[in-house]
């Protein structure tokens, strides 16, 4: 059974990446549904519920390149935290947002670079370079969207937004990053 968490002292752990964002910009965080992985319907459920990186998931779903936006940016030590949007048709539809938190102590010098250019998704980096590692899907969740995801998902009437948080682990098991995804609605004519 969904557990509806409401934003409070009390949020799970895995809300915390997320949380960070809001804090910084003064907003409360939206109330989540944590899901089990047969509650997440179709097609999010394809688009969520798998071990794969979600940037070549969306670029096969979308049949095209997925660009990045990045809203706003934290470095503290050797951990780098970004809030992102995630666009299609050269950054006129967003596709998913996302706040993620990179270890950049764990990655070569030259993935390091390329993550800090701030030109592409950490996925499409991590592939493009044939970075050995692993995705791991923690939880699953709903959400109704807030003020601020409406506006940088460009939503224009109620819906419900589904998502993920993410782990990234290095072929030793060490993080990579966390991540959490809320994918923006999919068109009734996408099909998976």
């Amino acid at each position: 059974m969904s557990t509806v968490l409401q934003p409070t002292n009390q949020m799970p752990g895995w809300t915390a990446l997320l949380e960070r964002f809001y804090s910084r910009a003064g907003l409360a965080l939206p109330p989540l549904q944590q899901l089990r992985d047969e509650e997440v319907p179709q097609p999010y459920k394809s688009l969520l519920v798998h071990s794969l990186d979600m940037t070549p998931t969306l670029e096969g779903f979308y049949q095209g390149p997925v660009g990045l936006t990045v809203l706003s940016r934290e470095r503290q030590d050797n951990s780098y935290y970004r809030e992102v949007i995630l666009n299609v048709d050269e950054g006129k539809r967003p596709v998913e947002y996302g706040a993620i938190r990179i270890c950049l102590d764990h990655l070569p010098a030259t993935l390091r670079d390329r993550v800090l250019e701030e030109q592409r998704p950490f996925g499409s980096i991590l592939q493009s370079e044939s970075f050995p590692h692993i995705s791991w899907p923690q939880a699953f969740f709903r959400t109704e969207p807030d003020a601020h995801m409406s506006t940088v998902l460009r939503l224009h009437r109620p819906c419900s937004l589904y998502g993920r948080r993410n782990v990234l682990l290095d072929g030793h098991r060490r993080l990579l990053a966390e991540v959490i995804e809320v994918l923006s609605p999919v068109p009734q004519t996408s099909k998976i």
